[in-house]
C-alpha cells in the first residue's frame, strides 16, 4: 500500500535497483578517505614520501638545537631561527633547496652586514637624529632592494635572497636602536642559520637527492612522446569510418596528451633554474646549457599548439565526406609515421645523450614525403574540378588538415636543428 501524507500527498519511496532498499548512499570516511590518498601519491611517486622522511629527520636534528641543554645555552632563543630555516628552505629537489639556502645565506649576510653598520653609524649621530637615521637608511636599502626585486631576470633567480635582505636588514636596522648587543645578536641568527642551511643540504644532497636537472631531462623527452603519440592518434581518427549521424569524435587519452606540452612552460623554467645551482651530478656538470632544454621545449610547446588546430579537424559534422578523404590518406599517414618517428628518435637522442647522427636523413624524408603529399593534391584538386558532390566546405576542411600537417613538418625540422646543437653543447657523444 503505498503511503499518504497528512497534506494528501503520495509519498513514493525510491528504490535501490540492486539491493531493493532505499538508496542511502554512503559517504567515505575522513579518515578512509586520507587513507586512499596518501597510498595514491605514494604509488604515483615514492620519492615524495621520502622526501617527507628527509624534512622530519632534518626538523629532529635541528630541533636538538633547542631540545638539549648544553646546546640551548649556547643559542638560546636564537635555535628558533635554525628550525625557521629548515622549514622555509627545503625543497623537494637538492637544486632547490641550494637556490632557497644560499639566497637566504646571502641575503641574511648582506642584510645583517649593513643592518649592523647602519645601527652603528645612527648611534654616533645620537639624540633625535639617530631614529632620523636609521629610518632613511630603511627608505633607501627598503627602495632599493624592492626596484631590484621588480627587475625580471633578477626576479627569477634572487627574489627569495632579497626579501630575505631586506627583512634582516630591517629587523637587525631597528632592533640596534634598542638593543646595545647589535652585532652579538647578529652574529648568533646568522649562525643558527647557517647550521639549518647545512642540516637542509646534508639530507636533501646526501639522502636520496631528486636533482632538478634529472627531472627536467627526463620530462623533455616525455614530451617528445606525447606530442608523437596525439599525432598518431590524431590521424587514426580523423581517417577512421565515422558515423554519419555522429556530431563529434570522442577523444582518446593518447589524443590529449599534447596539452601537458602545452601547459609545461613554467614548470620547465623552475626546473633548469633550479638545475644551474646544483653541483656536479651524473652526466650534468658545470655550466651544462639548460637554456637549450628550454628553446627545445618551445619547438615542442609550438607542436603541441598546432595539434589544436589539428584536432579542430576531427569533428564528423566539419569533415570531408570517407571518399574524399582516402583519396589523401596513403600520404597523410605516411608523413604523419615519420614525423613520430622523428619525434621519438630525437627524444631518444637527447634522453640517452648521443649526438643526432641522423638529422640531415630525416630532413631529406621529411621533405620528400610533403613534395608526395603536395603531388597527391594537385592530383586530387584536378580530379575534383566540376565534382559537384565536393563542397567548397569539404575542400577547406581538408585542405586545413593537410596545411597543419605540413607546418609541423617544418616545426620538425627546426626542432632536430635545435637537437643538434644541444649535442654539440652539451657534450654528447657519438652514437
Amino acid at each position: 500500500m503505498v503511503p499518504v501524507n497528512s497534506l494528501g500527498s503520495t509519498v513514493v519511496p525510491i528504490h535501490d535497483e540492486e539491493e531493493g532498499s532505499s538508496i542511502a548512499k554512503k559517504k567515505p570516511s575522513p579518515l578512509s578517505f586520507l587513507s586512499s590518498l596518501l597510498q595514491k601519491i605514494g604509488v604515483e611517486d615514492p620519492r615524495k614520501v621520502v622526501h617527507c622522511i628527509k624534512v622530519g629527520f632534518a626538523l629532529v636534528l635541528v630541533s636538538l638545537l633547542y631540545l638539549l641543554q648544553p646546546l640551548y645555552d649556547k643559542f638560546g632563543d636564537n635555535a628558533m631561527w635554525a628550525i625557521m630555516t629548515v622549514v622555509v628552505v627545503f625543497e623537494f629537489s637538492a637544486g632547490a633547496t641550494l637556490s632557497k639556502g644560499l639566497n637566504r645565506g646571502m641575503g641574511t649576510i648582506l642584510g645583517g652586514g649593513l643592518g649592523c653598520l647602519s645601527a652603528l653609524l645612527a648611534r654616533s649621530v645620537g639624540g633625535n637624529g639617530k631614529a632620523i637615521a636609521i629610518a632613511i637608511s630603511v627608505f633607501i636599502f627598503g627602495m632599493a632592494a624592492t626596484y631590484f626585486r621588480l627587475v625580471p631576470s633578477v626576479k627569477k633567480k634572487f627574489e627569495y635572497g632579497i626579501v630575505i635582505f631586506i627583512l634582516t636588514f630591517n629587523l637587525v636596522a631597528v632592533s640596534g636602536f634598542r638593543g646595545e648587543e647589535i652585532i652579538k645578536l647578529a652574529k648568533d641568527r646568522l649562525l643558527t642559520i647557517t647550521i639549518g642551511f647545512s642540516i637542509s643540504l646534508f639530507t636533501s644532497l646526501l639522502i636520496f637527492p631528486v636533482w632538478a636537472g634529472d627531472e627536467l631531462h627526463r620530462s623533455l623527452k616525455s614530451k617528445f612522446d606525447n606530442v608523437a603519440s596525439s599525432i598518431e592518434e590524431c590521424l587514426k581518427e580523423y581517417f577512421k569510418l565515422i558515423d554519419v549521424e555522429k556530431t563529434g569524435t570522442q577523444s582518446s587519452g593518447d589524443l590529449d596528451r599534447y596539452k601537458s606540452v602545452l601547459h609545461s612552460k613554467s614548470s620547465d623554467e623552475s626546473l633548469a633554474n633550479f638545475a644551474r645551482w646544483e653541483p656536479w651530478h651524473g652526466r650534468f656538470g658545470f655550466s651544462y646549457p639548460w637554456n637549450k632544454y628550454l628553446h627545445v621545449g618551445e619547438f615542442l610547446r609550438e607542436l603541441a599548439a598546432s595539434m589544436i588546430q589539428l584536432k579542430a579537424c576531427l569533428p564528423s559534422h566539419r569533415q570531408s565526406p570517407q571518399c574524399i578523404r582516402s583519396t589523401i590518406k596513403e600520404p597523410c599517414e605516411a608523413m604523419a609515421v615519420l614525423i613520430c618517428s622523428a619525434l621519438k628518435e630525437l627524444g631518444d637522442t637527447i634522453f640517452n645523450m648521443r649526438k643526432c647522427q641522423r638529422r640531415e636523413s630525416i630532413v631529406a624524408e621529411l621533405k620528400m614525403a610533403r613534395q608526395e603529399l603536395n603531388s597527391t593534391i594537385s592530383t586530387w584538386k584536378l580530379g575534383t574540378l566540376g565534382n559537384q558532390t565536393s563542397s567548397i566546405r569539404d575542400e577547406l576542411s581538408m585542405a586545413s588538415f593537410v596545411f597543419m600537417l605540413m607546418e609541423m613538418v617544418d616545426k620538425v625540422e627546426m626542432l632536430a636543428k635545435e637537437v643538434q646543437e644541444l649535442g654539440e653543447l652539451a657534450g654528447f657523444i657519438s652514437q
